[in-house]
């Protein structure tokens, strides 16, 4: 049984920065794959960032590249999204989620989900 917590949402004018957060707590020995996904009113859940927790790859969302940083701290088991030069579209509630083996992009593939954090960009 793994739990995901997200933190750190909240609402920035265009251009500020934020900070999310997600704990995953129980058997962590099953996550080797952390990434965050957002949805947007009217629109499907997309992948922003993703990272491996064994080997820290990571994968980005075109639209976030260059902007968004994600890391994790494998010793509190968590990974964060930092988030700067935020714009409009980026609104949505963003979710962490977590698999075994690998980590694909497909949000379906993913086991484990948090449950949001709100991100308001004005």
């Amino acid at each position: 049984h793994v739990q995901l917590v997200e933190s750190g949402g909240g609402s920035v004018q265009a251009g500020g920065s934020l900070r999310l957060s997600c704990t995953a707590s129980g058997y962590t020995f099953s996550v080797d794959c952390m990434g965050w996904f957002r949805q947007a009113p009217g629109k499907e859940r997309e992948g922003v960032a993703r990272i491996t927790t064994g080997g820290g790859s990571t994968w980005y969302a075109d639209s976030v590249k260059g902007r968004f940083t994600i890391s994790r701290d494998n010793a509190k088991n968590t990974v964060h999204l930092q988030m700067n030069n935020l714009k409009p579209d980026d609104t949505a509630l963003y979710y962490c989620m977590a698999r075994p083996g690998d980590c694909p992009g497909k949000v379906l593939a993913y086991n484990y989900w948090g449950q949001g954090t709100q991100v308001t960009v004005s």
